[in-house]
């Protein structure tokens, strides 16, 4: 058994005015510092995945990875220039936010926006001062701008507004198309490749759907043992390229890379024009009475009736059924909970989708537990 022993006790109180301890300590090393020279496949960073299924992992990122997601996504996909000025709601802790607030305005000489409470009202106060050009959020905020832009908000400087972080409902996407006149561009990508691999583009879009790979990188649908599945087949995203996942220490590792293959954890199918298109996380699929039902179809009815502002979907253990789809919902404000909204809102279900992937249980409530980023931790719905 290894015993540490703690030798320095430095107390910090989270403010910038140079008189915590902490302040104090640093002030007594040099001011010069002399750089150490790295090699281009030198560890730079270490990310940490955002624990929506569970413990976080850390992944490392050479100093090659850093300018390559800029030059293939910042680059070719949002055009960046240095008249550009970003803004979003991302922790630069995390590799959606280090990407869109950091790597990407200091490759390009543009300017970011940083703040120390990105809600959507601060960003939208920001993009007004600013009048920002790019934005990183999740879907959620957009919706929140979509309903501020209703009441006469002028935010018409943006000319990019990037979704990841969570599945991007249509009626969001068609919102937002029909109010600005511009796309929005849905895209994913992970902690474990850095950034966003596969994506939308200005010239080259497809409603609904995810998009194709961005430069350098190759994508691919394929079953259980690695097989190739044909279009139209749903099956595991397999993806790799010039980054890819190499976890710290975690036997993980042999789950996500296969065969020089990373396995994103997602299910996906690709069509006949080769765009990708999400169906649900893995473990979002939800088996009721046979049914293999995608959580995120589910959640993309539900969000198209007017009285929803959000949405979550588990599903719950059921005898009859092994598992019935459960849906957790926010309503915009001024819309009170009911017997009868919920059954409005199961027949509108039932109306946009198969009728038997409709939610049998409703729970209204006033938030949904999310990571930092704004990720829906759904993981957590379950537990309760």
């Amino acid at each position: 058994m290894n015993i540490y022993i703690l030798k320095f006790l430095i107390p910090f109180d989270g403010t910038a005015n140079h008189n915590s301890n902490l302040d104090k300590l640093a002030l007594e090393k040099p001011v010069q510092f002399n750089s150490i020279k790295t090699g281009r496949d030198d560890v730079a960073l270490l990310g940490f995945t955002s624990g929506t299924t569970g413990e976080p992992k850390a992944t490392m990122h050479f100093h090659r990875d850093l300018l390559l997601v800029a030059d293939c996504y910042a680059k070719e996909i949002l055009n960046v220039t240095e008249n550009d000025i970003f803004v979003g709601s991302p922790p630069l802790a995390f590799t959606f936010g280090l990407g869109g607030l950091g790597i990407f305005p200091l490759r390009f000489g543009a300017t970011a926006t940083l703040l120390e409470n990105a809600s959507p009202q601060n960003m939208i106060e920001i993009i007004k001062k600013y009048k920002a050009t790019i934005c990183f959020t999740a879907p959620t905020a957009y919706n929140f701008m979509l309903a501020e832009m209703e009441k006469g908000i002028d935010l018409s400087s943006l000319r990019a507004a990037i979704s990841a972080g969570e599945t991007l409902p249509a009626p969001v996407y068609k919102k937002w198309l029909k109010k600005t006149g511009k796309l929005m561009l849905d895209g994913i990508g992970s902690t474990e490749l850095l950034h966003i691999f596969i994506s939308n583009r200005f010239d080259d879009h497809k409603e609904n759907c995810t998009g194709k790979p961005v430069r350098g990188y190759e994508a691919k649908i394929v079953d259980e043992n690695m097989e190739d599945l044909p279009a139209g087949k749903t099956g595991l995203l397999a993806v790799r390229g010039p980054t890819g996942c190499r976890y710290l220490n975690d036997s993980r590792q042999s789950n996500y890379v296969i065969n020089g293959w990373n396995l994103t954890g997602d299910s996906f199918y690709k069509d006949t024009e080769g765009y990708f298109h999400f169906m649900a996380r893995n473990d979002d699929i939800i088996i009721s009475s046979g049914y293999n039902i995608a959580g995120p179809e589910v959640e993309s009815a539900l969000i198209s009736h007017n009285a929803i502002f959000e949405c979550a979907v588990i599903g719950i253990a059921d005898k009859e059924r092994g598992n019935i789809v459960q849906a957790h919902i926010v309503l915009n404000k001024g819309i009170k909970e009911s017997k009868d909204l919920k059954l409005e809102i199961q027949n509108h279900v039932k109306k946009k989708i198969a009728p038997y992937k409709y939610p049998r249980s409703i729970i209204f409530t006033h938030n949904l537990p999310k990571t930092k980023t704004g990720k829906i931790q759904r993981y957590k719905l379950k537990e309760n």
